[in-house]
C-alpha cells in the first residue's frame, strides 16, 4: 500500500486542500498530521484565543476527515522529528504541506526537506494553498516583491487563480499511526469571552452567509464602526478553516460593488505574505526606517498601559481596545485608530502594540500583524508614513451617533450622539457624573511631538 503523509500547519480543512488532493492521487491512503510545536509557543506571547481557536479548527478537521473514512493524527514535539516518525511508523513514500511565507516556516520547509531527502523521502511544498496566489507570483522589474499595494494590486487582479478543488470524497488512514486526543477548547484557560466558534464548517456557514447578506453593502458598509458589515472571516483565513482562493472565486461569482471591494480587501492579505516572504526580517524589524527613537520610561509604560486597558481617554480607541479585549477581534478601522494612536499620538514603539494585538487576536498572523503595524507607524510600505489619524474626527466620521462607543464604553452610555467622542468638553457636575479618564494627551500635542520626531514640523491635528 502506497502511503503519503499531509502535513496540515495552516491550512485546517478539507475544501479545496490542494497537498490532500496530491497525496491521495499517489497513493491507496493518506496520513493527515498535525504537530503541536512546542517551538511556536516560544517565539511569542501566550495566546490563549488562538489556542482556543486552533481547537475548534483541529476538532473541526478531524470530524471531516472521520466522515471521510480517514481521522487526523496529532503529535507533539519538533516538526521535523515528529514527520519523520510518523512517516517511518506508516513507510510513507512522501510528505506534502502547504508554502509558508515567514522565515520561521520557510526553514521549517528546508529542514524537513533535507531530513527526508536523507532517507530517500520526498517533500511536496504546494503553493496557493494559504494564500490566493503563490507569494512569488507576480513581482515588479528589478525587484522580489511589490512593495506598494496598488500595481501588484493591478498585477494581481489580472492573474488566473487556481481553481478551487471539490473536498475528497474517502480519506484512508492507517489504523496503526498512533495520535494525541484532539485539542478541546475548553482545555484553554484566559480565553476571551466573547471569542467566536472556530472550524470549518463554521468558516463555510459564514461565508456563504455574509455573501447571501453582507457583500452588497459592503463598499459603503465596510468602515461603519457601529454596523459591523465586515465579513469577520480573518480567524478561518488565518487558520486555513476557509481557502483564500475559494473566496476570492465565490465573491467574484457573487460580483457587484460590494464583492470587489471585498476582494480588494482579500489582496491586501496576499501582498503582505509576499512581502513577508521577501523580507521575514519585516517581522520584527522596520521595513523602512525612520530612525524613530520611540518614547520609553516610567509615562510612556503608563500610557502603553492606558491604551491596552481601553483607558486613553479617548473613546473610540477605548471603544475598539475593549472590543479587542472581549472578542479576541476588532474591526479593521478600529485596528488603524488604535494603530495610529499608539503610534503616531503616543509616539510608542510600534512593536509594543504588534505584541499586545497577537497576545489578543484570534486572527494574530505575522505577516498582516506586524505589516499592518508598520503601515501605520509610517515604517513600512505606506506611501504617507506621516499620517495621522485624529481619533475624535475618525470617530465622528465612522461612528456618527456614537453607538459602537456606547456599545463598549458603558459608561459613557448617558453621553447621546457624537458628544460622546468628546466627554472632557463637559463641564461640572455634568462631568463628574461620568467615571471616564480625562485623555491621556492633548491631540495637538501628540501630533506635534511626532512631527517633530519625523522633521515634519507643521501646525494641524490629523486625518
Amino acid at each position: 500500500m502506497n502511503v503519503s503523509v499531509v502535513l496540515f500547519t495552516s491550512d485546517l480543512r478539507v475544501h479545496d486542500h490542494p497537498p490532500l488532493r496530491a497525496a491521495l492521487g499517489r497513493g491507496n491512503a493518506v496520513v493527515p498530521l498535525f504537530v503541536r510545536d512546542p517551538a511556536v509557543a516560544r517565539a511569542g506571547p501566550a495566546a490563549p484565543n488562538r489556542d482556543a481557536f486552533l481547537a475548534d479548527c483541529l476538532t473541526a478537521l478531524d470530524a471531516g476527515l472521520r466522515e471521510r473514512g480517514g481521522r487526523l493524527v496529532v503529535r507533539s514535539g519538533d516538526p521535523v522529528d515528529e514527520v519523520c516518525a510518523v512517516v517511518k511508523e506508516a513507510d510513507a513514500d512522501d510528505v506534502h504541506m502547504a508554502a509558508g511565507c515567514s522565515g520561521f516556516a520557510r526553514r521549517r520547509e528546508d529542514r524537513l526537506r533535507r531530513a527526508l531527502e536523507a532517507d530517500g523521502r520526498r517533500l511536496y511544498v504546494h503553493d496557493a494553498v494559504v494564500t490566493a496566489l503563490p507569494t512569488g507570483a507576480v513581482t515588479p522589474d528589478g525587484s522580489d516583491h511589490y512593495a506598494v499595494f496598488t500595481p501588484y494590486f493591478r498585477r494581481w487582479s489580472r492573474e488566473r487563480l487556481r481553481e478551487p478543488l471539490a473536498a475528497p470524497r474517502v480519506v484512508r488512514t492507517p489504523e496503526r499511526i498512533r495520535s494525541e486526543n484532539v485539542p478541546a477548547r475548553a482545555d484553554v484557560p484566559a480565553v476571551s469571552e466573547g471569542l467566536a466558534a472556530g472550524g470549518e464548517k463554521e468558516g463555510r456557514g459564514l461565508l456563504t452567509a455574509w455573501l447571501a447578506r453582507g457583500a452588497d453593502s459592503y463598499e459603503e458598509g465596510h468602515d461603519d464602526l457601529a454596523g459591523d458589515a465586515t465579513s469577520r472571516l480573518s480567524p478561518y483565513l488565518h487558520f486555513g478553516a476557509v481557502s483564500a482562493a475559494e473566496v476570492v472565486h465565490r465573491a467574484r461569482s457573487r460580483g457587484g460593488a460590494g464583492a470587489e471591494a471585498f476582494v480588494r480587501q482579500l489582496c491586501w492579505r496576499d501582498f503582505h505574505h509576499q512581502v513577508l516572504a521577501a523580507r521575514p526580517d519585516a517581522a520584527a524589524d522596520d521595513y523602512r526606517t525612520r530612525h524613530d527613537r520611540w518614547r520609553r520610561g516610567k509615562d510612556a509604560d503608563a500610557d502603553l498601559r492606558a491604551w491596552r486597558e481601553g483607558r486613553t481617554g479617548y473613546p473610540v480607541v477605548d471603544a475598539a481596545m475593549r472590543q479587542l479585549a472581549h472578542e479576541g477581534w476588532m474591526h479593521n478601522r478600529g485596528r488603524l485608530l488604535t494603530a495610529s494612536f499608539l503610534t503616531k499620538t503616543l509616539y510608542i514603539d510600534w512593536r509594543e502594540g504588534a505584541r499586545h494585538f497577537m497576545e489578543l487576536l484570534v486572527d494574530g498572523d505575522l505577516a498582516n500583524n506586524q505589516l499592518n503595524w508598520q503601515w501605520m507607524a509610517g515604517t513600512g510600505t505606506d506611501s504617507r508614513p506621516n499620517r495621522v489619524l485624529n481619533p475624535v474626527i475618525q470617530g465622528k466620521r465612522y461612528d456618527p451617533d456614537g453607538a459602537y462607543v456606547r456599545r463598549w464604553v458603558p459608561e459613557l452610555a448617558g453621553l447621546e450622539g457624537p458628544a460622546v467622542h468628546e466627554p472632557w468638553k463637559l463641564t461640572g457636575l455634568e462631568r463628574a457624573r461620568y467615571d471616564y479618564p480625562d485623555p491621556v494627551v492633548e491631540l495637538a500635542d501628540g501630533l506635534a511631538r511626532f512631527r517633530h520626531a519625523r522633521g515634519q514640523d507643521r501646525d494641524g491635528a490629523g486625518d
